[in-house]
């Protein structure tokens, strides 16, 4: 069982200082690493992390996660080989197949199918991997390309890969390839427009982690599992906080089915009991969180657990409760 660690994630920034002093608390409060979404809409992720790097001593940097259609191999080696090198190797790469059409439709990228997103993914792997050795051939001019500083994922030749998803295909990508597996908890809810989402419950967690584990056969042991949280709302009052999320979740169901002009789906909306028993949503008092926490690592592995930026400063006591600090 692996120790945890604890991360977060940004989606977006209003100042080169506020961005600075954000990382610098954070690492204060005994957070690992910082991530980058890459997302239409929010800053360029390579930019954002080395000027983490550079603002903190010991915080990693990471993606969470590259929508693998928007990039080229060779282009997206040299970023991530020129990122490792500037931050002294404290980059982790995550990688995913994409799932939010309206980016590729305004970006003016085709939109493929989930299994041939999927493809994409592990040709993105494999090219990477030849890049990062000596393998590839030669550029012009007898130039290689940089080099990452860490020997950790690609083989041995790059940083550690983080890859997330929900699906049989991208799961048993990360399973095979990853030393991080991140198991998504959002859903896509059948018959309503893509990206309508739904949170997975419990069930669905177990059987997803079931299947990821099977994939990774003897590997399985020494994966770090990813647990992305959605929402962490500290509380002395537990059941009315779940009661209370339960009933804005049905709101928004309500309103995404309206607009699509059908009927809610009924497994899309989890119940008060429900949004207490998903790892993905964190209430209770910073005691109970932190029991949720270990919980959840004993039932599904997941040790590595990212929270969103707004969530930063308030999960921060229980990063101190689980350290015994």
């Amino acid at each position: 069982m692996h120790e945890f660690r604890f991360s977060f994630n940004f989606f977006g920034i209003t100042s080169r200082q506020a961005f600075v002093d954000e990382c610098r608390e954070a690492e204060q409060y005994g957070y690992d690493t910082v991530f980058c979404a890459d997302h239409l809409g929010v800053p360029a992720p390579f930019p954002l992390l080395v000027a983490a790097a550079e603002a903190t001593e010991r915080l990693r940097i990471g993606t969470l996660v590259l929508n693998v259609p928007f990039w080229n191999p060779a282009l997206l080696a040299r970023d991530v080989a020129t990122t490792d090198i500037l931050t002294d190797g404290r980059l982790e790469l995550g990688l995913g197949s994409g799932h939010m059409k309206w980016e590729f439709d305004a970006a003016g990228i085709d939109w493929l199918g989930a299994a041939e997103r999927a493809d994409k993914l592990q040709e993105m792997i494999s090219e990477l991997q030849r890049y990062f050795t000596t393998e590839f051939p030669r550029l012009r001019a007898g130039r290689s390309g940089p080099k990452p500083v860490q020997h950790a994922g690609f083989g041995g030749f790059g940083p550690p890969l983080l890859v997330g998803g929900t699906s049989d295909a991208v799961l048993r990508i990360a399973a095979e390839h990853a030393q991080i597996v991140g198991v998504a908890g959002l859903y896509q809810v059948k018959g309503q427009p893509l990206g309508t989402f739904r949170l997975a419950t419990a069930a669905d967690v177990d059987e997803r982690v079931k299947f990821a584990r099977a994939c990774a056969g003897s590997r399985a042991a020494d994966i770090e599992w990813h647990l992305l949280v959605q929402a962490v709302v500290v509380t002395e009052h537990r059941r009315a906080a779940a009661e209370e999320l339960a009933a804005e979740h049905r709101e928004a169901a309500e309103a995404a089915a309206a607009t699509a002009g059908s009927a809610i789906d009924e497994s899309a909306v989890l119940t008060a009991e429900e949004t207490l028993e998903t790892p993905y949503v964190l209430i209770g008092t910073v005691d109970e969180i932190a029991d949720q926490l270990r919980a959840s690592r004993a039932r599904w592995g997941f040790s590595y657990v990212t929270v969103h930026e707004p969530f930063m400063r308030t999960f921060a006591p229980v990063i101190e409760r689980l350290r015994g600090r």
